[in-house]
């Protein structure tokens, strides 16, 4: 399986993805610039934290108009499997690849640290080798991670089960302290309603290794690996 990595300038999470499907995962795996407009041979694109365009206007504003974006969008809707980390995520809200939009962090803060997330769905490619409801520990670093969508939006995340993790304590409660940015219905993580895109605040690539305090986030790749080869989507 052959993943790539999407590189806009300010990009700075892109060498950890790199590091974790090339030494983790043992995987082919190739940067892409921004300036690209092909992604032929990917079989799935991860587009990695950092601060786009150095988030002057908003947060993905201005990548979402990078000339990959269309090959990425195009990539998604024949299927091709995306996921959207921190920044990431942000940009594939301002391209209409999910829906929603992030605001400032409730604190006016930037939030660093390790957070409890659950696994609200594992019926997905990201999400299958986790159990359903599962508590997981991941970290965050982001001023600008405070998912906000309208009751309708919410209502279809909700009823189509594409909220793919939470924010919650250690025992899976969603409590209003758990929440590390007041991110609408604690939400960390969103599904497309084909499931075939996934964006995520917290940092998977950060927690892939025991040298990194574990692995759980190494189990989102390993998830879209194992899906690939059994050919699920």
């Amino acid at each position: 399986m052959k993943f790539g990595i999407i590189v806009f300038p300010g990009s700075n999470c892109d060498a950890d993805c790199y590091h974790v499907i090339d030494q983790v995962l043992a995987q082919p795996v190739e940067y892409i610039w921004h300036k690209s407009n092909s992604v032929k041979g990917f079989d799935a694109l991860i587009i990695p934290g950092g601060f786009s365009y150095g988030d002057y206007l908003r947060t993905g504003a201005i990548a979402r108009f990078s000339p990959i974006m269309q090959e990425v969008t195009e990539f998604a809707d024949k299927g091709g499997l995306v996921i959207g980390i921190c920044n990431g995520f942000q940009i594939l809200l301002e391209s209409g690849l999910l829906p929603g939009a992030m605001l400032r962090n409730d604190s006016l803060q930037f939030r660093c640290g390790p957070v409890n997330l659950k696994v609200r769905t594992n019926k997905s490619v990201f999400t299958r080798c986790f159990d359903q409801n599962e508590v997981i520990k991941l970290p965050i670093a982001h001023g600008e991670g405070n998912y906000f969508c309208d009751q309708e939006s919410l209502r279809e995340l909700l009823e189509f089960d594409q909220i793919a993790f939470t924010y919650c304590d250690r025992e899976g409660q969603e409590t209003p302290d758990s929440n590390p940015n007041g991110s609408r219905a604690n939400i960390a993580g969103i599904l497309n309603r084909r499931r075939n895109v996934l964006g995520m605040m917290p940092h998977p690539e950060r927690r892939a290794e025991d040298l990194l305090g574990g692995q759980d986030g190494a189990r989102v790749f390993a998830s879209i690996l194992q899906s690939f080869e059994e050919g699920c989507r």
